[in-house]
């Protein structure tokens, strides 16, 4: 209803046609998206246009919550403290199963939103003085004097490194404002798209630090002497030894947060000053995405489509830790898994489930190491193996009897480019004969950062950088970035999206180069000449297209 009525004032308006809200209210049924994103996402109308009207659709009732007797704690309480905190508003009440919010600015959607999603409920929103507001967070919000409480009680542990209390610890960890924190933590991090929390013991406080968009960036930290509570919950729940604080330890929990569940790796590491915790966050919609979501353009799209549809050979993902491989190989074998296909990957660690295919994790310690695994796997009459690294030559020396035997076998290397990969094969041990035999496509990728479209506008100094390069711009062109606002946390970013680079192995010039030995640079003038896509040239053409920036461009690209 209340979307439906935001359309009424917009057609009321004149703003919209009645066409164009057809159309949105079809899409907002099938992408459960509010109708006024779909609308500036369409670029139907603008933001401005959209906050004018819900400043009409909500004239929110006024509250003066000094004389509303009414305020629930379990209301209270639906609300996250840090969610609250940041955008001022104040649960109140549940009224027919809708949850009564209280704030300021009862047109701010995006924290209408945030609180929508949070909770899972029905939102309906009224008016109250910010100072009010301000006041009753304080008053019934007690998370942070109760860490303070927590911290107060672990602070002779911070001492005893020989002689840790295993039951204090135990209690600590279970503590509420304890379990209350680190469940905020993982609320917030999810909420701001981190894929890495970082937890850094200092001298005088406690450092923490989410990786958005592939940049760290400083959230506010608990107090120093409630660590080793909060370091042992985290413990707790990756089934981590919590009285070992000398080794390092490796773990992995998972946490419900809003409809679905998110996968958290854990791993701790002992400093000067503590245990330093860094946990990655594994989503399954961040790791399977189709083909054409990923970055590729239209004709490498279908060259790595081509080469995952051949019955056998091998491809090779290159390039630098987090750079989006694991992405690219999940996704490829989304798009070729079928019944009547047997797949079967090797991986360190297994980062998703994925379902029809059968996920092998390594085991050092037990011998299970990728080439006795890949020796095993080869009895199990595999269609398509997935290798997560090749990481030496017994490896590589296996797997390419297996893509010359009739299975197609993909895996990853760490490498520059493409053709550093024939490079480096070669210098592992594999003779040039094979690699031209087995190696079908290798492609190299890198993460950029795109734009954030809230406050995206024209990038005269960059048009300038790109000119005194040598790459002048076609008339009209304009080139772009952002300024920074609230909804990508003042970075000008939101989002990343891929940039590759692929090279066909099996173009008869460049297999009769590598059967040759022919050096890299030799490779590199052949491939110009075939017409090949560097990944400074894919880059660039993100910046031409507005989806990237100049500088990251430069940051992330060879020039």
């Amino acid at each position: 209803m209340e979307r439906k009525e935001l359309g009424q004032i917009l057609l009321d308006r004149g703003v919209i046609t009645l066409e164009q809200l057809e159309d949105a209210l079809i899409r907002q049924a099938a992408e459960k998206k509010f109708l006024g994103e779909i609308l500036v996402g369409s670029k139907v109308v603008t933001n401005e246009q959209i906050l004018e009207c819900l400043t009409e659709q909500k004239k929110a009732d006024f509250v003066n919550l000094e004389n509303f007797k009414g305020i629930k704690q379990d209301a209270v309480k639906l609300i996250p403290e840090n969610i609250a905190r940041k955008y001022n508003v104040l649960a109140i009440a549940l009224e027919n199963e809708r949850l009564v919010v209280a704030m300021s600015d009862p047109a701010d959607i995006m924290a209408i939103d945030t609180v929508r999603r949070m909770t899972n409920s029905r939102i309906k929103v009224v008016k109250a003085e910010e100072s009010q507001i301000k006041q009753y967070l304080e008053k019934h919000y007690v998370e942070s004097a109760d860490l303070l409480k927590t911290a107060s009680a672990l602070k002779d542990m911070e001492t005893a490194e020989e002689s840790v209390d295993l039951n204090q610890l135990r209690v600590a960890a279970e503590d509420v404002p304890i379990v209350r924190f680190v469940n905020s933590l993982f609320i917030e991090a999810v909420g701001k798209r981190a894929t890495d929390i970082h937890l850094e013991p200092q001298e005088e406080k406690i450092s923490v630090r989410f990786r958005i968009d592939g940049v760290l960036q400083q959230f506010p930290p608990p107090p120093k002497a409630s660590y080793a509570g909060i370091v042992s919950r985290l413990k707790i729940l990756s089934n981590l030894d919590i009285g070992e604080r000398r080794l390092p330890q490796d773990g992995r929990t998972k946490v419900k947060i809003g409809p679905s569940g998110i996968d958290i790796r854990i791993s701790t590491l002992p400093t000067i000053y503590g245990e330093k915790v860094v946990m990655r966050i594994l989503d399954r919609g961040s790791l399977v995405k189709t083909l054409d979501t990923l970055g590729f353009e239209p004709e490498d799209e279908k060259t790595f489509k081509e080469g995952l549809l051949k019955p056998y050979g091998m491809i090779i993902v290159t390039g630098p830790t987090s750079a989006g491989k694991t992405t690219t190989l999940y996704s490829g074998l989304n798009f070729i898994n079928s019944p009547d296909k047997n797949i079967i990957t090797i991986e360190d660690p297994v980062e998703y489930e994925l379902n029809g295919i059968n996920q092998v994790q390594i085991k050092p310690k037990i011998g299970l190491t990728f080439a006795e695994i890949l020796k095993r796997m080869m009895r199990q009459d595999p269609d398509i193996i997935m290798v997560g690294e090749m990481r030496d030559l017994e490896t590589a020396q296996i797997g390419i009897q297996a893509a010359l035997t009739g299975h197609l076998v993909i895996s990853t290397l760490h490498t520059n480019d493409t053709i550093s990969t024939v490079s480096r094969l070669n210098y592992m041990g594999v003779p040039n004969y094979l690699i031209a035999e087995a190696l079908h496509l290798a492609i190299a990728q890198r993460l950029v950062r795109r734009i954030c479209k809230f406050c995206k506008h024209e990038d005269a100094e960059g048009a300038e950088v790109l000119k005194n390069m040598g790459i002048p711009l076609k008339a009209g062109r304009k080139i772009y970035k952002g300024t920074g606002c609230s909804n990508c946390n003042f970075t000008g970013y939101f989002g990343r999206i891929a940039i590759f680079e692929v090279l066909k192995v099996n173009v008869r010039e460049i297999k009769k180069s590598i059967l040759e030995g022919g050096r890299e640079e030799a490779l590199r003038e052949l491939c110009a000449k075939e017409g090949f896509r560097s990944l400074k040239d894919a880059a660039l053409k993100k910046v031409f297209d507005g989806i990237t920036t100049v500088d990251e461009f430069l940051s992330k690209t060879v020039v």
